[in-house]
């Protein structure tokens, strides 16, 4: 939730008390100096020199990261691992998913299941909306077990659904404590409707953004300290959206928490159906995640990291500009 939301750009407070200017920050450009001229030059050469105009490339360290996001966002990264790892540990005690209230294996929407051949052999076979698909080694049967998912993606990697409840119990609510930590940080501070909100402008460059995106042309200078419109769309999906989604539909499948708000279940459609929606905003939020480390590794990994960890960022500007 919070791990996922970079703030790179706003007003608010530097490293400990320090004042933030709007937009950039905190920023210290400082000047890469071009190397001497050698001590003897020719007639030619020196005419070479003084024609050429000089370029004088620039680097400037913004600071993108207060330590509030910081400290949100390194939370967040054992907590979800161990979220989706014992989450699926949960989904292979009963590794379908149905629509409702009922759990009609005939009727499922999605299952992972092992599968023995006519010629005796076992087979992992994965069945999305009655079509099914040979996943022997990674879905369903995996180092000579038949289990929906193997046992390096699970937590416990024993197949004990006990244990795999009280973990994921735990970090859930680990996640909601952090989450609703940074959603308040981010709507008091105005991070969410000053960073995050799309202008009109944002809207109208969408298709610019999705191409540069494709072709991986990521932005430069300036651009670099903000959002792109795809971003903003993405993180405030993800933080009012696909996360509140995950924490409703979760407390829908506690009977405790169905006995005092049993809404809950009919806003959903159902146990059932309420599973079925909480598997597939996991995994959209992993999907999410995915996205993210990657553009993290395309856009400079040691200098996206160490904002993460320190709060300054380096821009480079092109030179002359």
């Amino acid at each position: 939730m919070a791990s996922l939301i970079h703030e790179r750009a706003g007003t608010g407070r530097g490293q400990e008390n320090e004042q933030v200017s709007e937009l950039a920050m905190r920023s210290e450009p400082f000047v890469l100096e071009e190397p001497l001229a050698p001590a003897v030059l020719t007639a030619n050469q020196s005419d070479v020199t003084a024609a050429r105009p000089a370029l004088v490339p620039v680097v400037e360290r913004v600071y993108r990261h207060r330590l509030p996001v910081r400290i949100s966002h390194w939370l967040n990264v054992p907590i979800l691992m161990i979220l989706i790892m014992s989450g699926l540990q949960i989904f292979n005690a009963h590794p379908a998913l149905y629509w409702g209230d009922r759990s009609d294996r005939d009727q499922s929407l999605f299952a992972i299941r092992p599968m023995k051949t006519e010629s005796g052999e076992m087979r992992g076979i994965t069945t999305i909306l009655g079509r099914k698909f040979d996943t022997t080694g990674v879905l369903g049967y995996s180092d000579g077990r038949g289990r929906a998912f193997p046992a390096w993606a699970t937590v416990p990697s024993a197949k004990i659904l006990a244990m795999g409840r009280q973990w994921h119990l735990f970090f859930a609510w680990l996640l909601v404590v952090n989450g609703l930590f940074f959603t308040a940080y981010a709507l008091i501070s105005r991070h969410a409707t000053r960073d995050l909100a799309p202008t009109g402008k944002d809207l109208r460059g969408i298709g610019k953004a999705v191409k540069d995106h494709i072709v991986l042309r990521h932005p430069k200078g300036e651009e670099a300290k903000r959002y792109n419109v795809l971003q903003k769309l993405a993180y405030l999906v993800i933080l009012f959206v696909v996360a509140p989604l995950i924490i409703l539909t979760g407390l829908a499948m506690s009977p405790t928490i169905d006995t005092a708000f049993p809404w809950l279940l009919t806003i959903f459609g159902g146990r059932q159906a309420a599973r079925t929606i909480h598997f597939i905003a996991c995994f959209t939020f992993v999907g999410f995640i995915v996205i993210h480390v990657v553009e993290v590794i395309l856009t400079g990994f040691f200098n996206n990291i160490r904002s993460m960890v320190t709060g300054w960022f380096v821009v480079k500007h092109e030179a002359g500009r």
